[in-house]
């Protein structure tokens, strides 16, 4: 029997609700905001809301990209696979987050839900036609696709030019500052993903990831509550530490 995570979810067998939009309490965040109560209702027509579990895979990389995806619960990890069969995370998404923009008519890499986490699906091509008919919301998608390329570059920067501490503290930093614009207290943030979901992120062995987090709550830099929890305890040392001045 395949293992639950190698299965992708059967998304039409998921849709809860005629208007997800009436319920949503992410909409600020996310594709939706600002749009009139006419606008929001033209692509609540067009949306579906589905719910997958843990380790679901939601987009497979070279697959037709038939559908886009926000995140309103969970989160969501990206990442590509290299012809020898590693693997390279490339980001993690939050409620908010927009998911399965592709450039060309396949999707370029995979997402895979790391906790149970709800999405609003909407169809490619009734997305696009709509976009024609609000030039705002197109706006508003071709800002969150400039995010995209804003975080892609702090990536480079983070696997080219630090060091392995500067690297988790500036991953840190950068869960902090995503809480932080949506309202949320910097201090805290959440790590659904594993030590070796960041590693490959960061382009760091498991190990050094794990070392590095003792180390820091070790030196009363960060606390660690429970699993999948982190709380920031001295932001000025977390800092000074990813722009390696310590």
């Amino acid at each position: 029997m395949r293992s639950r995570s190698q299965v992708a979810p059967k998304i039409d067998s998921h849709v809860s609700g005629h208007s997800p939009c009436e319920k949503c309490n992410i909409a600020e965040m996310s594709l939706c905001h600002a749009l009139s109560c006419d606008d929001l209702q033209q692509l609540s027509s067009i949306s579906s809301s589905i719910e997958v579990g843990k380790g679901v895979t939601i987009i497979n990389e070279q697959d037709p990209a038939n559908f886009l995806f926000n995140v309103t619960g969970g989160s969501v990890k990206l990442y590509k696979l290299l012809p020898d069969g590693r693997r390279q995370m490339t980001g993690f998404l939050f409620p908010g987050d927009f998911l399965g923009i592709a450039m060309n008519d396949c999707y370029a890499y995979s997402a895979e839900s790391l906790e149970d986490t709800r999405l609003c699906r909407f169809s490619r091509a009734k997305l696009e036609e709509l976009l024609k008919k609000l030039p705002h919301l197109e706006n508003r998608l071709l800002n969150m696709v400039s995010n995209e390329l804003v975080l892609a570059q702090d990536q480079m920067l983070l696997l080219g030019r630090k060091t392995a501490k500067e690297k988790v503290c500036s991953f840190l930093l950068s869960l902090s500052k995503r809480v932080q614009s949506k309202n949320g207290q910097a201090t805290n943030i959440s790590l659904p993903m594993g030590r070796s979901d960041i590693g490959d992120y960061l382009g760091l062995t498991t190990e050094t990831v794990s070392r590095t987090l003792t180390n820091l709550k070790k030196s009363g830099i960060i606390s660690i509550p429970t699993n999948g929890e982190l709380e920031i305890t001295d932001m000025q040392e977390l800092t000074d530490l990813a722009e390696g001045l310590d």
